[in-house]
């Protein structure tokens, strides 16, 4: 699976994989983050997923990455709005009031380009990479948003069964790429409703990953000279 694999699905529009609604998890579980109105939330991979419409509709601000310049167009235009279009790199930038969204390779977005963001919710960056993907894409998601705060959705199935994407993405490879960074907590699993694809069985689950707080530093013990006679 290379680059040329999305621009196709989006040339051809293949895109069985985009939601015709925002995601029910959404609206039930970002309020777990905590975030004041007004905070910028960070989608990679984003395509033109409904949740952007509505996270911009719960009074916050967005930012994504997309590779597929296709997919961010028809997200603008669905918006009924006109973005301001800028190169940086090599990348572009589209942008309008309370949203940036960067078409390009993400591996190419750096922190200073995307800029501050308050959290990430991913749906289908992670489970859309292949394995050998993951690891690398884990490492510069941390980089590029300084840990911030996860809402995280992850499929579980036997890979053996089907191809991804989406991919299986077990409790443990999640530890694996996030344990240093975050505390994790499981908020929900439940079966795919008629299985994924419609056919294969498989279980969905939401994430909550927090920032991990630096251990308090240990008491210093005071040493007392023992008085000299």
């Amino acid at each position: 699976m290379d680059e040329n694999f999305w621009h196709q699905k989006w040339e051809r529009n293949d895109i069985a994989f985009h939601q015709r609604e925002a995601n029910p998890l959404l609206a039930i579980y970002f309020r777990t983050l905590s975030l004041p109105k007004g905070s910028r939330v960070f989608l990679p991979l984003c395509g033109k997923t409904l949740d952007i419409p509505w996270l911009l509709s719960q009074g916050y601000r967005v930012a994504g990455a997309e590779l597929s310049r296709i997919a961010v167009e028809q997200l603008f235009a669905e918006l009924g709005v006109q973005p301001s279009m800028t190169a940086i790199g090599g990348l572009s930038r589209y942008s309008s009031t309370n949203i940036d969204i960067f078409v390009g390779d993400i591996f190419d977005l750096s922190r200073g380009v995307l800029g501050p963001v308050d959290a990430i919710y991913d749906r289908a960056a992670l489970v859309a990479l292949p394995p050998p993907l993951r690891d690398r894409y884990a490492a510069h998601l941390i980089e590029i948003t300084d840990r911030a705060p996860q809402l995280l959705i992850t499929y579980d199935y036997d890979q053996s069964l089907v191809e991804g994407p989406p991919f299986a993405v077990s409790h443990d490879e999640v530890g694996r790429h996030y344990r240093q960074s975050y505390d994790l907590q499981r908020l929900a699993s439940a079966d795919v409703k008629g299985g994924l694809k419609g056919k294969w069985p498989a279980a969905e689950h939401v994430w909550l990953l927090r920032r991990l707080q630096p251990a308090p530093a240990a008491p210093v013990k005071s040493q007392t000279a023992p008085l000299m006679r």
